[in-house]
């Protein structure tokens, strides 16, 4: 499967709640961040948790967030950010 994103793509997290296993940290939905590298394809663990094997794989990107743009109260460094690694169907592209 070929990633949608390449590295220094800006993404938003998609803010959806759905029921079940979710692997998408309810922190990081509708945040903005930059992919920071494609990590490779992976049988999706939503689906896994539920003994539904014979989805494609799906890329797994690990996005870099600032701090402050997930918590506005952040008290580090403003330069601080967080990496997340999250799966593609979680993300769209957004113009920074």
């Amino acid at each position: 499967m070929t990633p949608r994103f390449a590295p220094g793509t800006h993404v938003r997290v998609a803010e959806g709640e759905p029921s079940g296993h979710v692997r998408t940290p309810y922190y990081i939905r509708g945040r903005h961040g930059i992919v920071e590298r494609v990590c490779g394809a992976f049988r999706n663990p939503e689906e896994l948790a539920y003994g539904r094997r014979d989805g494609p794989p799906v890329p797994l990107y690990r996005v870099r967030f600032v701090q402050s743009d997930v918590w506005p109260d952040y008290g580090g460094r403003p330069g601080d950010t967080l990496d997340v690694e999250l799966y593609e169907h979680w993300l769209e592209e957004v113009t920074p």
